[in-house]
């Protein structure tokens, strides 16, 4: 009696294996919105976050519709990059790229201060912090570490 239950756990257990997971299609034959698309569908999100007015949603597009073009550019570098021979950032170099990512950090924080509210920039803030934390969670999970906690500082 105990082999047929043990034999019969064994059978439920690999039929259970062998059936082929779906959980999502590949990411290449999967269709890509337009950056227009994209850029509209960020816009709405961030109306319905912090409540825009008309003439801060105008000014959030022009900002979104830059935001997009830059992503792109440094997608493009980065995929070119990618296919030539992997080439080690100098010290300088490195410093050079952190250095100007800050700056554009410093300029986005002071245009959406002019932008929002006192209380939409920190709803806005809050959720920039969420995102980035969501997405250290996930890139640590795929690099195989430990996240860091929210208020943790390097």
């Amino acid at each position: 009696m105990k082999k047929l239950f043990i034999v019969a756990l064994l059978v439920v257990g690999m039929t259970s294996f062998a059936q082929e997971r779906k959980a999502r299609p590949e990411r290449a034959k999967m269709e890509q919105m337009t950056p227009e698309q994209r850029n509209q569908l960020h816009l709405k999100k961030m109306t319905l976050e912090l409540d825009l007015n008309a003439s801060q949603q105008k000014e959030m597009s022009k900002i979104i519709g830059e935001q997009s073009t830059k992503r792109e550019a440094r997608m493009a570098e980065r995929k070119a990059n990618k296919d030539s021979v992997k080439k080690q950032l100098t010290s300088d170099e490195l410093f050079a790229k952190k250095s100007q990512m800050l700056d554009e950090q410093i300029v986005m924080k002071e245009r959406m201060k002019k932008i929002l509210s006192a209380d939409q920039y920190k709803k806005w803030d809050e959720m920039k912090g969420k995102n980035h934390h969501r997405m250290n969670k996930r890139m640590a999970h795929h690099n195989g570490r430990k996240a860091a906690q929210m208020g943790d500082k390097k």
